[in-house]
């Protein structure tokens, strides 16, 4: 009993903290549901008083926040997926493929960690303005193509990979897109799912680029079209907590799907580093 006792408080202190984080993501779930200026009294309810969901149609019908979430769910998924392919051929190339300059080169990828994101924004936007793709879709997913991190991630998972498996498939004839899709894809999954989820809240929850890039609403992703309703309903609590659950929801719903894959490449990844 006395051995126990320790690991009771333990968890006892733990469901105590768990519950204090997400104290206000649950009330922000409540008070989506509350008529208009529940939530603005003195004390704020808990609870709803006569649950609602006038503001979630208010979202879906006179503000027409379906399109900003239907942009928002494009840039993201298209992201991710043209991430993961290009950061999985980038850090597979840097790990095991041989070539003049290659850990220069990768050396020069990590200094630039070092410059703020910020910094490269006004020359992007001009790349992309000679381009032609400011104010269009695929301005706001340009960023999120390939990304440093994404490569050192995927490089530093790939090492581990034995060059004997990957020298005995080129003897047996197999090309370097065969080994890839059939041999290093498939031992790479665990990385790959870690940066999809990375890459997805990345780009689901980006506010300053789409910002930059975008002029057009209809074309406004998510955080951008609350932001310019924030203005003119800033005083409506209970339509922004609505807003706000429709931000969250996917990121919780990538997350608890990919949760497994996840945390197995975190932990296998710092093991490998």
């Amino acid at each position: 009993m006395r051995r126990a006792l320790p690991a009771l408080a333990l968890n006892a202190a733990l469901a105590v903290l768990a519950l204090l984080t997400l104290a206000p993501l649950l009330w922000m779930v409540s008070a989506s549901f509350m008529p208009s200026g529940q939530a603005n009294s003195y004390p704020p309810p808990l609870l709803p008083h006569g649950a609602t969901l006038a503001n979630y149609v208010t979202l879906f019908t006179r503000l027409d926040l379906a399109r900003a979430f239907a942009n928002s769910l494009f840039v993201a998924v298209m992201a991710t997926l043209i991430s993961l392919v290009t950061n999985a051929m980038a850090g597979y190339a840097f790990a095991k493929l041989r070539f003049s300059g290659r850990d220069r080169v990768f050396q020069l990828l990590l200094a630039a960690l070092v410059i703020p994101g910020q910094v490269a924004m006004l020359p992007l936007f001009l790349l992309l303005k000679s381009l032609g793709l400011v104010n269009t879709m695929a301005g706001v997913i340009v960023p999120f193509m390939a990304t440093i991190f994404g490569i050192f991630m995927v490089r530093q998972y790939a090492l581990g990979i034995p060059d004997e498996l990957l020298d005995a498939a080129r003897v047996d004839g197999a090309g370097e897109l065969r080994i890839f899709a059939t041999i290093v894809l498939p031992v790479l999954k665990p990385i790959l799912a870690t940066l999809a989820v990375f890459t997805f809240l990345s780009a689901w929850n980006d506010f300053l680029w789409p910002l930059i890039v975008l002029s057009d609403e209809s074309r406004f992703t998510l955080p951008v079209a609350l932001a310019s309703l924030s203005g003119e309903h800033v005083q409506d609590t209970e339509l922004m907590m609505a807003g706000s659950v429709l931000t969250v929801l996917p990121v919780l719903a990538v997350f608890l799907v990919l949760q497994r894959a996840y945390l197995r490449g975190v932990m296998m990844g710092s093991v490998k580093g």
